[in-house]
């Protein structure tokens, strides 16, 4: 079987057409569950903290992170900087609950909220981990974002990217043809995994995530592959809120 073939057949299972607005009420069901799936993905928490980095964190600093879950991204900005303030931010309350769960230093919080609806004053940078394919509107929500960013402050979205690659869309079907099957052993539930298919394969190539930033407002935008397994499906991307004029 191709990896072409599968993915029609992985987007017709159940559920391959869940609606942005159901997916935080879906990770609500499958969270606890979740951190044994990524714990299965072989240098999925060493790809976070090295996009972590790319914000240059300072002891003192106030970092947003939006669509934290469970707190695996958040655990990458504790690392990246020990010593940041940090609110991490999650529409699922059942991911957050697992977050919470953890142990962690008291410079972190933990907020439910949508990502577009968050009222916890401005922050010297913001950390997106597998978030904006999820949201409804992110054109909006990334304009909200760069408005509570301090001038000069940085954004890094940590993010599935496949289409301006046949090779890297082929790769990421075959990758879904183990995540789908396991995501279902695990919880359940197959159209989260199915969805999560569907989403990369509809979201922006690099190319246009990376213009979607700049038509947003953000400035200094590049990016990069994040190395490892996932070469070529997950991607740094870095902008800057503009320095005030």
């Amino acid at each position: 079987m191709s990896p072409i073939r599968s993915s029609w057949e992985i987007g017709n299972g159940k559920g391959a057409h869940v609606n942005k607005l159901e997916v935080p009420g879906k990770f609500d069901r499958a969270a606890r569950g979740y951190d044994l799936l990524v714990g299965l993905n072989p240098g999925y928490h060493q790809a976070l903290r090295r996009s972590a980095g790319a914000l240059r964190l300072k002891p003192g600093m106030r970092v947003l992170d939006l669509g934290c879950g469970t707190g695996a991204s958040t655990a990458a900005l504790v690392a990246a900087a020990p010593g940041v303030e940090i609110v991490a931010v999650d529409a699922s309350e059942g991911m957050l609950d697992q977050a919470r769960r953890k142990r962690w230093p008291s410079t972190v919080k933990f907020v439910h909220s949508r990502a577009e609806d968050v009222d916890e004053g401005t922050f010297d940078a913001v950390f997106a981990a597998y978030l904006v394919r999820n949201l409804p509107e992110p054109d909006a929500t990334l304009r909200r974002v760069k408005d509570f960013l301090e001038p000069g402050g940085r954004l890094v979205l940590h993010e599935y990217s496949v289409r301006d690659s046949l090779v890297d869309t082929a790769v990421w079907t075959a990758l879904c043809g183990i995540v789908v099957p396991a995501g279902w052993l695990v919880t359940g539930d197959r159209s989260l995994y199915t969805y999560l298919w569907r989403s990369v394969m509809d979201f922006d190539g690099a190319t246009a995530l990376r213009d979607r930033l700049r038509r947003n407002g953000f400035v200094g935008v590049r990016s990069a592959p994040v190395p490892g397994l996932q070469l070529g499906v997950v991607h740094t991307f870095l902008g800057h809120a503009p320095e005030r004029s």
